[in-house]
């Protein structure tokens, strides 16, 4: 392996906390890993990781080679981008919400992967907040207001969102005129993680927020059991309209308090604090904006 290959080894292995992930991920040998990183200790001569039988981690020495390591592969890699004109390739790791996937990204991914064949795009669904650095993922896309500091993140889309009911719920309860007339009415709770308490309902009018937090019988967590709940007639509810569209065709369920609809739901990507965005991630993250907005567009 020449210095280069070294470097992006190194920084693999710093990045995973493995051997042996990081062998896999840049599918060399693990022997040849091992063996190129004691021969860059010995020329260094500075100890670079720790290794113990869980992790390994790098050095004071390693931490400071890491970064000077980012900043040479990012200009690397800019460097060869703007004079041979190359296309973006290699891994991609994308976790997402498996709606947004089914919905934006699937659909379009055969024109994206044309369009990029050099992109080895691997794709997991999750809603949960992922160590990036650890787990080998690239960017997270999430919706909903985010508050995790360590990453950087790009606002992509506003998804407009709708109040909800099933059929045999608004027999039951009646149909509410304005949020201030939903005394008798329940909800289906979604759980928020960051504080451990239900989200309310939400309603914005002329300027004007109303946050009702209704009684509940069931709270959940997870975006397939939220609108299942809600189509089981188990109370209102209030998600991005497009998950929900062929329920309303359905008459599965009913939208209501259309003149009062929620806040848009904000659709972020999230990925590590660097002043380096690889082309790879960067031209991945303009397309699905592009996706979002024009399905937004269309409705």
């Amino acid at each position: 392996m020449d210095r280069i290959d070294v470097m992006r080894l190194f920084v693999r292995i710093v990045e995973r906390g493995s051997f042996a992930q990081a062998a896999r991920d840049l599918q060399v040998p693990r022997a040849t890993a091992t063996h190129a990183i004691q021969r860059l200790e010995a020329d260094l001569g500075a100890r670079l990781l720790e290794r113990t039988t869980r992790i390994v981690r790098p050095t004071l020495d390693g931490a400071l080679y890491h970064e000077r390591c980012l900043r040479i592969l990012a200009d690397l890699d800019d460097a060869e981008s703007i004079f041979r004109n190359a296309e973006p390739r290699g891994p991609l790791r994308v976790d997402m919400q498996g709606t947004i996937a089914r919905f934006f990204v699937l659909p379009g991914l055969p024109e994206f992967i044309a369009r990029y064949p050099g992109i080895a795009l691997t794709l997991s669904e999750g809603d949960r907040m992922v160590d990036l650095i650890t787990e080998g993922v690239d960017c997270v896309v999430r919706a909903g207001e985010l508050s995790d500091s360590s990453l950087t993140g790009r606002r992509i889309a506003a998804l407009k969102q709708a109040t909800l009911a099933s059929p045999a719920y608004l027999e039951r309860h009646g149909i509410p005129a304005t949020p201030d007339a939903l005394d008798g009415h329940r909800m289906v709770a979604y759980l928020a993680s960051a504080t451990g308490r239900p989200y309310p309902l939400e309603f914005e009018r002329d300027g004007r927020r109303w946050e009702v937090p209704l009684p509940y019988d069931i709270v959940v967590q997870g975006a397939e059991i939220y609108t299942a709940s809600g189509v089981a007639g188990l109370g209102l509810f209030q998600v991005p309209r497009y998950r929900v569209e062929h329920q309303i065709a359905a008459r599965q369920l009913v939208p209501v308090l259309e003149d009062f609809p929620p806040p848009p739901m904000p659709v972020s990507v999230l990925y590590p604090q660097s002043r380096h965005l690889p082309s790879r991630l960067r031209v991945f993250i303009d397309w699905l904006a592009d996706r979002l907005r024009s399905a937004e567009t269309s409705r």
